[in-house]
């Protein structure tokens, strides 16, 4: 059992999920450069650990690991019961672990001249056999991003509030953005957060899936490639925006790190993980007077 640093030190404290790789690992390394305690978690035990040793080795010590699967309700309670035991309260949550939703066939995507830029609902025919949709591919995914990303967010909420400066800052992408939605009906659902719901956003889902089974995207206005992975995200970025609603109190904001090279992009991208972590950390860092409920994208103020 690894040694937990003394919170008698008074400083701040955050949690990053999928920290063991890519922007992840870089939001925590920044994180501890910038003087906060941080707690690593990752699916994976093994990895999870050797990220926290990497960052120590690197003398980042205030650095500690908790295995976390975010579809996983006894796995979120443990990290919670964490928390509370060793540091009464949290400062700053970053919900970055994700899923992309798809199986790639990564030599011919890596084939493809702009990466995801090629990627486009104008033209699905032209990813068969690069990129392929599976309705259980596409449960998965939004499990893991909408959901996964909201019981990690309730869980820690309570340690949340206790912060007299809070921050939860949740990783987006660009492909969340009301565009990628054909269906007016639901962009405007979705962008009328006055008025939206958590018990709507179920409702919303069902229907995508429904319709995904019976290959009726097209037909109902959902996006038709990388489509539950577009749809999560939109979920993410009203969650958000609902969320900073009942918390004025607390910085509440979705960030789209950028086109980056990870193992979700291939490593297509066109920022390193470091460049990418930018936004996040930005977020995460931001004073109280900040603002709360938007969208940015990299480390720009920007609009769903």
């Amino acid at each position: 059992m690894e040694a937990i640093p003394s919170i008698s030190t008074q400083k701040r404290c955050a949690v990053v999920t999928g920290g063991n790789k890519g922007i992840g690992l870089e939001i925590c390394r920044q994180l501890a450069s910038n003087g906060i305690l941080v707690i690593l978690t990752a699916r994976d035990e093994k990895r999870g650990i050797e990220a926290v040793e990497s960052l120590k080795a690197s003398g980042l010590s205030d650095v500690v690991f908790h295995q976390l699967d975010i579809k996983d309700s006894s796995s979120v309670a443990s990290l919670a019961n964490f928390v509370h035991t060793h540091f009464k309260k949290l400062d700053i949550l970053v919900n970055n672990a994700a899923d992309g939703g798809l199986f790639m066939n990564v030599d011919a995507f890596r084939a493809l001249p702009h990466g995801f830029d090629d990627v486009q609902d104008s033209d699905p025919d032209m990813l068969k056999g690069i990129l392929e949709q599976t309705y259980d591919k596409a449960e998965e995914c939004i499990k893991t991003n909408y959901y996964g990303t909201k019981a990690v967010t309730e869980a820690l909420l309570p340690f949340l509030q206790v912060s007299n400066s809070a921050n939860i800052v949740n990783v987006s992408s660009a492909y969340g953005l009301l565009m990628f939605i054909h269906s007016e009906k639901v962009k405007e659902e979705l962008n009328n957060v006055e008025s939206l719901t958590e018990e709507r956003l179920d409702e919303l889902f069902q229907w995508f899936l429904k319709d995904f089974k019976e290959d009726k995207l097209e037909a109902n206005g959902w996006p038709i490639t990388v489509s539950a992975y577009k749809m999560s995200k939109a979920a993410v970025n009203a969650y958000t925006r609902m969320l900073a609603r009942k918390f004025p109190n607390m910085r509440i904001n979705c960030v789209h790190p950028g086109y980056v090279k990870t193992d979700m992009t291939c490593n297509t991208g066109l920022l390193t993980a470091e460049e990418g972590a930018k936004g996040p950390v930005k977020l995460a860092l931001l004073p109280e007077n900040g603002p709360s409920g938007q969208y940015f994208n990299m480390t720009e103020l920007s609009d769903f």
